[in-house]
């Protein structure tokens, strides 16, 4: 059998769910830190697994040039290499090779592009991504799609989408049967709600494990980002996931979780702890702040990381000072863990029926602010 979703509760639009993959169980809605090289920064996987985590992204394009999928295979799959032995998703590398832009050169077939790494050229199509994703051995495949930057006039976001569907086919075409695995289809479309709809009825004509929605947090607000979600999960088949690729701030998940997503992740809590942020439920902190100097406080009281629970806002705030990489380890650690703390009380909520309680806290924790007098 392929992957297993079952829905437990529903508010409003909003799921709780769970997914049943070759390597384990994800409690929906979750949030999947992003182990781009086979790595979460700054973390090693059984500290991300005492986050909470279930689930991690990996990247098919950056792990294709280092060190290689046939390296990754021959080691025993990513979850072996890297050892993490929970589910895995891998995003197509479609992203990563379209940012590109005056180092590759695309048509119908794939895309040829130069490493960024060595300047090497690499060809990835559909069948290609399908293949080195296969030897990673995720237990989540994406379809190869392609991702216009917004704002797009609506002929050249057409023009795209209509790509990315046939690329879609061939991409399920090409992926291999598996007990406990599955690939995702991608609708794309930009912010037109027609060519939405477009992209979700070809990707139900295909059929898939699971659907992401594409195209968005891609430069055009979140204003802009929730129309569109209004009304695209709803496109979907309801009795499959539903995954918004690189989303995001925490208020963007609360909000898209309300709007009926079911998956996320995002490099923003392991690049904010590499930049002395820190997320809380009152907002986010800059602990390089002259204000944290002699503070003798933790970061979040309520939190149960090891920064919270054993240094104070001054300790780390030396140790940003002093360019320290435990400030670096402490506060991506404390980031992920309020992400995945963040998805426990959404999930608990679900499950108690008071989500729109929840998120009514939420709003106002945020709005807040972070603490200023001791």
């Amino acid at each position: 059998m392929a992957l297993q979703f079952e829905i437990l509760q529903k508010q409003g639009k909003a799921r709780r769910g769970r997914l049943h993959t070759k390597h384990g169980i994800v409690n929906t809605p979750a949030f999947m830190p992003v182990g781009t090289c086979g790595t979460v920064k700054a973390m090693m996987p059984e500290s991300v697994a005492a986050t909470g985590a279930e689930i991690l992204l990996g990247n098919t394009y950056h792990l294709m040039l280092r060190p290689g999928a046939d390296l990754v295979e021959k080691m025993g799959g990513l979850h072996k290499f890297m050892n993490w032995d929970r589910p895995i998703l891998t995003d197509s590398g479609g992203f990563q090779v379209m940012s590109l832009s005056g180092l590759r050169r695309l048509n119908e077939d794939g895309v040829w592009f130069s490493s960024h790494v060595d300047g090497k050229k690499f060809f990835l199509s559909p069948e290609e991504s399908m293949k080195i994703q296969h030897k990673l051995d995720s237990d989540i495949t994406m379809c190869f799609d392609e991702c216009v930057k917004l704002p797009a006039p609506h002929n050249e976001v057409a023009k795209s989408m209509e790509m990315s569907m046939r690329w879609a086919k061939r991409s399920r075409a090409a992926w291999v049967e598996r007990d406990g695995y599955g690939i995702f289809g991608i609708q794309q479309g930009g912010t037109y709600e027609d060519l939405r709809r477009i992209s979700a009825d070809r990707l139900c004509e295909i059929g898939f494990d699971g659907y992401a929605i594409g195209g968005l947090a891609v430069g055009e607000g979140q204003e802009t980002m929730f129309e569109v979600l209004d009304y695209a999960p709803g496109m979907l088949p309801q009795d499959k996931p539903r995954y918004l690729m690189g989303v995001g701030r925490p208020d963007d998940i609360m909000g898209a979780v309300l709007r009926g997503v079911d998956m996320f992740d995002c490099v923003m809590p392991t690049r904010s702890g590499r930049t002395s942020q820190a997320f809380t439920a009152r907002g986010t902190v800059n602990i390089r702040n002259a204000r944290h100097r002699e503070d003798p406080r933790p970061l979040e009281a309520e939190c149960d990381c090891p920064l919270c629970r054993n240094y104070t806002r001054a300790y780390i705030h030396h140790l940003q000072k002093c360019n320290e990489v435990l400030a670096v380890m402490l506060l991506t650690w404390h980031n992920i863990r309020y992400y995945q703390r963040l998805m426990q009380g959404i999930r608990k909520a679900l499950d108690e029926g008071r989500l729109d309680e929840f998120a009514k806290e939420f709003y106002a924790k945020q709005a807040l602010g972070d603490i200023e007098e001791l």
